[in-house]
C-alpha cells in the first residue's frame, strides 16, 4: 500500500517515540545522511570528516556518515564572494567575519546544542515518482548545505547526522530547488501520531477539500501565524487578543516541526490549563510534576478531556483531541497520569506549536501563496499531492545548475520521505 497516491514513493522505516528524521542523499557518488526534519530552521547541515564534538554513534540504529567534501567529485566549498554565502548573511544563517575565504556558519538552538562548520555545495539526489503510467526516474540538483567541523550535538541514543532545516530564507533546500524550478514552492508534512510513529514528507502540496488555511505573518524568520483565541470545549478562553499579535516585544504563534511540546504565552498558559481543569471530572486528581499539569486517571481521555481550538486569521481553526495536548506518564506506584504538554513562556509574547500539536494532520506549507493549511489526517493511510504552488515568490537564486529538471518527468512529480519518529519526553512526579 502506498500514502501517497500514483506519485511518490513509500519508504518504511523504523521509528520509535518524537524526533522526526529521514534521509537524504548527497555528492558523488551519493551518500545517504539521516537528518531531524525541522521548520524552525533553514539550513541543512551534516557532520563533516573530522568533525570534533559529533557524535559517532546511534542509540537510534542508523549509521552515521560524514560528509567529506573532497570524497566527492562534484564538491566545491563556498567562498565568502559567493552568491548564496551572500544571501545567507542577509538573514544571519552565513558569517564572514573572519580572516578565511570560506562561508561559515554557527547554530544554536533551542535545546541548547549547537553546531559550527562551513558551506559546500554538491548534489543532492531527488527520488522523482510518476502516475502510474509513467516510470519513477531520480533527478539530482546543486545545493548548498552546512558541514559541521564542530558540535555540542544531541546525547548517542538520539544521534543523527545532521538537520534538514525546513525554513523559508535563502539558503533553505526547498528555496534553492523552487528558485532553480527544480521542486515546488511548496511542501507537506503528515506526522503520525500513533506507537509506531512515521510519517511523509512531500515537496508539493497535500490536497484533501476539508484543508482549511490561515496566512503566514509576512517578513518573520519562523512560519508565524496570526492566533486570534483559544478555546476549550468551544468556550473562547478570556485572553485579550493582543497577547497573540507579533509586534516589537511580541514573537507571535510559531509553526516548527522541530519542536517536540507545545509552548503558550503567559497571557494564555492559566486560562488554559484552568479551563481544561475545570472540565475533567472531580474524580481525576489533579497535581503539578515539574511545572506541568498532571492528572491521574485510567479512564479513556477522549472522553473525559474536553477538545481545544486554537483560532488562526482566515478563520481557520486547528481543533486538538486530548491526544494533541496531552502526554501519558507512568507514576512511580504503577498509576497512569496524563500531563499538558505545554509549558508557559514569559516576557516575550511567544507560542510554539510542536509536534504534539501537528501530530495526526496533514500541514501543508503553501510559500508562492505564503499560507499554512491543515486538515486532521490519518498518517498511515494515502493522501493525494498536487506538485504545484497556489503562487510565486521571489526567492534569491543561485547560480548552480539543475543537473535534471524533475518537472520534465511528467506533469505531477513528487518528492517524498518516509520519517522516522523518536520522542523524549521523561519527568517524574
Amino acid at each position: 500500500m502506498s500514502l501517497v497516491r500514483a506519485n511518490s514513493i513509500l519508504y518504511y522505516l523504523s521509528s520509535c517515540p518524537w524526533l522526526y528524521y529521514t534521509k537524504v542523499q548527497l555528492g558523488s557518488p551519493p551518500k545517504e545522511y539521516y537528518v531531524q526534519v525541522d521548520t524552525g530552521s533553514d539550513v541543512l547541515w551534516v557532520s563533516c570528516k573530522d568533525c570534533k564534538g559529533c557524535p559517532t554513534s546511534s542509540g537510534l540504529k542508523v549509521p552515521i556518515e560524514f560528509y567529506d567534501h573532497e570524497g566527492s567529485k562534484t564538491s566545491s566549498l563556498v567562498k565568502c564572494s559567493d552568491d548564496m554565502c551572500l544571501v545567507g548573511m542577509k538573514f544571519g544563517d552565513a558569517d564572514c567575519s573572519h580572516t578565511s575565504t570560506r562561508c561559515i556558519y554557527k547554530f544554536k538552538y533551542g535545546d541548547g546544542s549547537a553546531t559550527a562548520g562551513y558551506y559546500a555545495s554538491d548534489l543532492i539526489h531527488l527520488e522523482m515518482m510518476s502516475d502510474e503510467s509513467n516510470p519513477s526516474s531520480n533527478a539530482s540538483s546543486k545545493v548548498i548545505f552546512g558541514t559541521s567541523q564542530s558540535g555540542e550535538l544531541s546525547e548517542p541514543e538520539r544521534a543523527v547526522n545532521g538537520i534538514f532545516g525546513f525554513g523559508q530564507q535563502g539558503l533553505s533546500v526547498i528555496s534553492q530547488l523552487a528558485s532553480k524550478g527544480a521542486a515546488p514552492d511548496a511542501f507537506s508534512h503528515c506526522l503520525d501520531g500513533g506507537g509506531d510513529g512515521g510519517g511523509i514528507l512531500v515537496l508539493g502540496q497535500i490536497m484533501n477539500p476539508k484543508m482549511v488555511y490561515s496566512p503566514l505573518i509576512p517578513s518573520q524568520p519562523h512560519y508565524n501565524l496570526h492566533m486570534t483565541s483559544i478555546s476549550v470545549n468551544d468556550k473562547t478562553l478570556p485572553v485579550d487578543p493582543s497577547a497573540f499579535e507579533i509586534s516589537e516585544h511580541r514573537k507571535g504563534t510559531i509553526i516548527d516541526s522541530g519542536t517536540t511540546l507545545g509552548y503558550l504565552t503567559e497571557e494564555a498558559y492559566n486560562p488554559f490549563v484552568d479551563a481544561i481543569t475545570k472540565f475533567v471530572p472531580q474524580s481525576v486528581k489533579a497535581f503539578d510534576a515539574k511545572g506541568y499539569q498532571c492528572y491521574l486517571t485510567n479512564d479513556s481521555v477522549s472522553e473525559i478531556f474536553p477538545t481545544v481550538s486554537f483560532n488562526f486569521e482566515g478563520d481557520a481553526s486547528m481543533n486538538l483531541k486530548p491526544d494533541n495536548y496531552l502526554l501519558e506518564q507512568n507514576t512511580v506506584d504503577g498509576g497512569l497520569a496524563w500531563c499538558i504538554g505545554f509549558q508557559k513562556v514569559k516576557g516575550q509574547g511567544l507560542t510554539i506549536l510542536g509536534d504534539i500539536v501537528l501530530k495526526d494532520k496533514a500541514i501543508v506549507y503553501d510559500l508562492g501563496a505564503q499560507r499554512i493549511g491543515w486538515v486532521d489526517h490519518d498518517c498511515r493511510t494515502p493522501v493525494n499531492v498536487s506538485a504545484t504552488s497556489s503562487g510565486r515568490r521571489r526567492i534569491s537564486s543561485s547560480s548552480s545548475s539543475l543537473q535534471h529538471k524533475p518537472y520534465q518527468l511528467t506533469l505531477i512529480m513528487i518528492l517524498a520521505y518516509m520519517l522516522h519518529l523518536l520522542v523524549f519526553y521523561c519527568f517524574s512526579s
